[in-house]
C-alpha cells in the first residue's frame, strides 16, 4: 500500500545499531495528520487523499478555505498536501495519521524546500572550474568567461550556465531508510540528509525505486 505524511524537519542527531556502528540521522516530527478531503476514480478521475499538518487559527484562514474545512467538518490547518494512493477506501475524512504509518525498515522519498543560498556565481552554483591565473586573467578568476556566441548565431543559448539564484526550491531525496520510529512522540528518524532547515515542511511518501 502506498503510504504518505506530512511533517516538520527538527534536525539532524545519531543512533547506534545493534553492533555499535553509528547512524546519522534526520529527526521528522511527523503527524499527526488529519484527512481533510478524499478523492475517487468516479468523482475525480484518480485516487488521493487531501492531508493537513499543523493548527492554524480560523481567524488567519481566507473564505475559501475555511469553507474547504467546514465542508470536511475538521479544524483549520496550516499546511495540505495531497498523496495519491492505489487505494483509499481504508481513508475517510476525519481520519487522523500518525507517524505509525511507516516502520522502521521502511524506504521513503522526502520532498522539501531547500536551503536558500541568494545570488551565486557558476564556480558555486555548478561546479565550474576558475581560470588560469598564470598571466593575462586579471580580476575575472572566478567569472564564467565568454558567452562566445559571436554574430552566428549572435544571442546566448537558453539554458547557459550563468550566475544567478540558488537554492531555496523543491527537492525530493529518494530511497531514504527509516531507522526509528517514536509513536508516543511522532517522531520518525530517517537514515542522512533532507532538505531544508530546521521547521521546514517536508513530506514522506513510499520510495518510488524500492
Amino acid at each position: 500500500m502506498v503510504k504518505g505524511i506530512i511533517g516538520k524537519k527538527v534536525g539532524m542527531t545519531q543512533l547506534f545499531d545493534e553492533n555499535g556502528k553509528v547512524i546519522p540521522v534526520t529527526v521528522i516530527e511527523a503527524g499527526p495528520c488529519t484527512v481533510v478531503q478524499k478523492k475517487t476514480v468516479e468523482s475525480d478521475g484518480y485516487q488521493a487523499v487531501q492531508l493537513g499538518f499543523g493548527e492554524v487559527s480560523a481567524k488567519k484562514v481566507n473564505k475559501a478555505a475555511a469553507g474547504h474545512f467546514k465542508k470536511a467538518n475538521v479544524a483549520p490547518k496550516k499546511t495540505l498536501r495531497e498523496f495519491r494512493l492505489e487505494d483509499v477506501s481504508g481513508l475517510n475524512v476525519g481520519d487522523v495519521l500518525k507517524a505509525d504509518v511507516f516502520a522502521a525498515g521502511d524506504k521513503v522519498d522526502v520532498a522539501g524546500i531547500s536551503k536558500g543560498k541568494g545570488y551565486q556565481g557558476v564556480i558555486k552554483r555548478y561546479g565550474q572550474h576558475r581560470l588560469r591565473e598564470s598571466h593575462g586573467t586579471g580580476p575575472v578568476a572566478r567569472h564564467a568567461g565568454s558567452n562566445g556566441s559571436t554574430s552566428t548565431p549572435s544571442r546566448v543559448f537558453p539554458g547557459k550556465r550563468l550566475p544567478g539564484h540558488m537554492g531555496f526550491v523543491r527537492v525530493t531525496v529518494q530511497n531514504l531508510t527509516v531507522v526509528k520510529v517514536d509513536t508516543e512522540n511522532n517522531l520518525i528518524a530517517v537514515k542522512g540528509a533532507i532538505p531544508g532547515t530546521k521547521g521546514t515542511i517536508v513530506t514522506l511518501a513510499n520510495s518510488v525505486k524500492a
